[in-house]
């Protein structure tokens, strides 16, 4: 292991006139399939280049499995469940300020005289400033003062669904490696390939953007970060706590601080990033960061990270983690939903969930990867990830593993009672799915469609029914995907309409 090292002297808590600019680029949706780690098929030429120009992350996590809550995060330094920010999405009426005297990282640089700039339009945060003109000065650091610093953020949202094909350097399937959690079949991996090759187009545009700073004499005053927001948009992945879900590319580069060609072995969190650019800009926050900056000894010697799932979208429920290098447990607070309850942007977007809940009805998955469509979930969920790192073989209950079980569960409450102060899950929000006790027709997806005018989704959840559909109709579904899947890299179809937009009855407030 390589260990992050400052090459000069360490950074002033004083600002200066030198101070570094800083460029925090976001990639939507992705793990760490990138070439740099490994990623078989995949080649992301500008990606590996900034990473071996500085630090690759080979442990690095976001707090939360989804877009909003995780940016809530990272903009404050704090985890989301911290600041009330942990249910995605909430709407502009249901935010609330920051709790506790915390400031937005972009506001806290504005303060100390940086430019702050968004180069792409999402925010996505849980809370009040929420909007692009109040957390940033403008749209592009060529419009700030001369010589001033300036503090930018990009998100690159080629890789949130739906994936395009790279005609210029498509990949074959036969050359991808798939998780065993998934079936290997031509379908999926032409999902799993497409997905990749979609990386390969955002890989162009960030080229095009650190050749920017080259052209413009701005790379070497730059700190750069390369990151994913959460992981990858597939099954298993986004909105859940196995490492599909939150374990994230990350890499820096800050020429002549930060020795180039590092691997670094640490645990480290998305929400490190936004202690470790204050303290490079001589920034004091006003309420000290649940992150910590990438150089600390708090770092180096961090044995745990920790993250939180609760509402997606409408889908009602609710998980903890822990992990450390050895050891992952999940707590299950909800263990009475399935994974595959009903979520209707996951209906809408993911061919392998078609083709896996065919195979699946059919008996045709291995036991680990039926295991993820049950009707029911464990309360606990723990993984050797040494012999299991795919996190197929749960030993919670195994005898052997007592000891481990018991400390990781020990940690994981003081983390929820003393750090986040986590509220749980109330009996309104477990209770909340006022539906028939059984779905009055084959397909839930037609049902939710159907009501929409009968409930407000938004307040009470959609249906956790499961399945969603019968055999026959993923049979339909898959086949609306096929051609679109198996399109050629040079064509252009459209995203198949599997499901509809939810049309949700509205609640009138009451006027005061």
């Amino acid at each position: 292991m390589l260990a992050a090292m400052l090459v000069l002297s360490s950074v002033s808590a004083e600002p200066k006139a030198d101070r570094p600019n800083i460029l925090w680029i976001m990639n939507e949706d992705w793990s760490p399939d990138l070439s740099c780690y490994g990623t078989k098929g995949i080649h992301t030429p500008n990606v590996d280049k900034l990473a071996s120009e500085g630090i690759r992350y080979e442990r690095a996590f976001t707090t939360s499995p989804v877009c909003s809550t995780s940016r809530s995060a990272m903009m404050t330094g704090f985890y989301q469940n911290y600041i009330q920010a942990n249910q995605h999405r909430l709407k502009k009426q249901e935010k609330q300020p920051l709790p506790y005297g915390i400031k937005p990282i972009p506001q806290l640089f504005q303060e100390a005289g940086y430019y702050t700039c968004l180069l792409s339009r999402k925010i996505d945060c849980n809370f009040l400033p929420s909007e692009k003109a109040e957390l940033f000065m403008g749209s592009d650091w060529s419009e700030r003062a001369p010589g001033q610093p300036f503090f930018a953020r990009v998100t690159f949202g080629g890789t949130h669904r739906a994936f395009h094909r790279d005609p210029v350097r498509p990949i074959n399937i036969k050359d991808v490696e798939l998780p065993p959690y998934y079936p290997d079949t031509d379908f999926i991996r032409r999902d799993w390939a497409t997905g990749l090759e979609q990386m390969q187009l955002v890989d162009r545009e960030i080229g095009a953007l650190l050749k920017r700073l080259d052209a413009e004499g701005l790379a070497d005053n730059t700190i750069v970060f390369f990151l994913g927001d959460h992981g990858r948009c597939h099954i298993r992945g986004k909105q859940f706590l196995y490492d599909g879900g939150i374990l994230i590319p990350m890499m820096m580069r800050w020429p002549d601080k930060v020795k180039p060609g590092q691997v670094n072995d640490d645990m480290v969190m998305s929400i490190d990033i936004c202690a470790t650019i204050l303290e490079a800009a001589g920034i004091e926050a006003p309420v000290p960061l649940h992150g910590k900056s990438l150089f600390s000894k708090e770092v180096k010697e961090r044995q745990y990270v920790f993250a939180a799932r609760d509402k997606m979208d409408q889908t009602h429920d609710s998980m903890r983690a822990i992990r450390s290098k050895d050891y992952k447990l999940i707590l299950n607070l909800m263990p009475e939903r399935p994974w595959c309850q009903f979520n209707n942007y996951k209906e809408g977007a993911y061919p392998m969930l078609a083709e896996m809940n065919v195979m699946n009805m059919k008996g045709q998955l291995t036991p680990e990867q039926a295991a993820f469509f049950a009707p029911t979930k464990p309360a606990i969920e723990l993984f050797d990830l040494r012999k299991d790192p795919f996190e197929v073989h749960n030993v919670a209950t195994d005898p052997a593993y007592a000891e481990v079980k018991a400390e990781l569960l020990a940690e994981l409450e003081n983390w929820r009672t003393h750090v986040i102060k986590d509220q749980g899950v109330s009996d309104e929000f477990r209770a909340l799915n006022v539906f028939p006790e059984t779905c009055p027709t084959s397909t839930v997806t037609e049902w939710v469609e159907a009501n929409g005018n009968n409930y407000d989704f938004n307040k009470v959840g959609w249906p956790s029914w499961y399945p969603t559909r019968t055999l026959k109709e993923w049979e339909k579904v898959r086949a609306l995907w096929e051609p679109y899947l198996f399109q050629g890299p040079t064509e252009n179809l459209p995203k198949p309409a599997t499901t509809k937009k939810v049309k949700s009855k509205k609640t009138k407030s009451k006027k005061n």
